[in-house]
């Protein structure tokens, strides 16, 4: 079952004159799909720890485009100036406001509708993926050519505003050709005070291309996040990612990283800063199809108040994978005794000739700890300060571009600030 308020408003997306027939055939197909599949609930492994009412009873409705920005959005209000940045404003690309670096081609999926040669491509048919499918209105087809070094960071900042109850539902296809790199920032943003974010990117890397990844969701307390994030490697090629959640009621990121060429490196890293009664899960997947593949998964969360988390991580290694080096780290810190975490580290190896690590500890600050930092003649919510951030430490210092460590760090001390009295 799904619900009523998504098949009202799949009839009036698919019913626009301005898609093709080949269009709605697409989306009726995904639709169709996530019929059969129907809300996951607690029943499935996958969702056992993760409450989707907020879905089911959310009654959003599509981004439209009475809901694009009534004025010029000043981007010094973003932090992050010197960077390039493209705009998606409700679920919308704004080509005006998004100046692209020599070196990228840029097409939105909008312009490749309207051309009816709508090439996007398809990831795994997760339940989240299909909705993305069959709403998809806007998004970006974003390609950095073969030998490439983007000069600056490149930042995609998703902003969402307004007083409707919207469901955004963009997709971003970014192709690294061959000896290529660049930065790459996600940042989400928004003073709406509900909406439903159901975001896919699609990353395919070239061999030897390098990306470094940073995502930042920072959206308002009452919202919805889904993120669907699928990776596939080719040979030497570098992902790096580095995942910081503290915003949204419910934030929930699914990431599968497909390792498809020889000598591919992997590295996957978060840290969750939760209060009140908010819920933060990451669904990581790491997927090793071939020879001196390295991947490795290194999450933290930070819990407080009611709040509570989901570590779901997985590493495989296929019987094609030998000489396979993978570890997967996942802490988690307690600062209240009604806050929860569930963590669920495994992994699935198929061959022989491979090292695979993996390790879980949820708890509350060492009492010795802050005793021994209290006797040095520090007080009490100084000392907490400092052990949470120490805490913190190894995650944000992955952090390579000193502008977005600045950020990070400053979001992080006022979250302590707030949440340490």
């Amino acid at each position: 079952m799904i619900p009523i308020y998504l098949k009202n408003e799949f009839e009036k997306i698919n019913s626009k004159e301005l898609y093709s027939k080949k269009v709605r055939n697409f989306r009726e197909k995904a639709f169709s799909e996530l019929l059969e599949k129907g809300l996951p609930n607690k029943r499935s492994e996958e969702w056992r720890f993760t409450d989707l009412s907020m879905i089911n009873k959310g009654e959003f409705k599509i981004s439209e485009n009475q809901n694009k920005p009534k004025k010029d959005i000043n981007i010094a209000n973003y932090d992050f100036e010197s960077f390039y940045t493209i705009i998606i404003y409700n679920g919308y690309f704004q080509k005006n406001l998004s100046p692209i670096p020599k070196g990228i081609k840029l097409a939105s999926n909008f312009d490749l509708i309207k051309d009816n040669n709508w090439s996007v491509s398809q990831p795994k048919k997760s339940f989240f993926d299909l909705l993305n499918t069959a709403f998809m209105e806007s998004g970006l087809n974003l390609t950095v050519e073969k030998n490439t070094d983007i000069d600056r960071p490149l930042r995609i900042l998703f902003i969402c505003s307004g007083k409707e109850k919207l469901m955004i539902s963009p997709r971003i296809c970014i192709n690294l050709e061959d000896s290529s790199s660049f930065s790459l920032i996600e940042q989400h943003v928004g003073n709406c005070d509900e909406y439903f974010y159901n975001g896919s990117i699609i990353i395919n890397m070239g061999d030897d291309a390098k990306l470094d990844h940073v995502r930042i969701q920072n959206n308002s307390k009452k919202t919805i996040n889904i993120a669907n994030l699928h990776v596939q490697q080719k040979s030497d090629s570098n992902y790096s990612f580095n995942h910081f959640a503290f915003g949204s009621a419910l934030s929930r990121i699914n990431l599968y990283a497909y390792l498809i060429g020889k000598g591919a490196n992997c590295d996957l890293n978060g840290l969750s800063l939760s209060s009140n009664n908010q819920h933060l899960d990451a669904h990581i997947i790491t997927d090793h199809q071939a020879t001196h593949c390295i991947s490795s998964q290194n999450f933290k969360s930070i819990l407080k108040d009611k709040s509570s988390g989901v570590f779901n991580g997985r590493s495989i290694v296929q019987n094609s994978a030998e000489k396979t080096s993978s570890s997967q780290s996942n802490k988690n810190l307690l600062l209240s005794e009604e806050s929860f975490m569930n963590s669920n580290p495994q992994l699935e190896i198929y061959t022989d000739d491979v090292k695979c690590s993996h390790g879980s500890s949820t708890g509350a600050l060492e009492p010795e700890a802050l005793f021994y930092i209290r006797s040095r003649g520090i007080d009490e919510i100084s000392a907490i300060s400092l052990l949470v951030g120490g805490f913190a430490s190894e995650i944000i210092e992955i952090i390579k571009d000193a502008n977005i460590k600045e950020y990070v760090t400053n979001h992080f001390n006022k979250w302590i600030s707030e949440n340490n009295q």
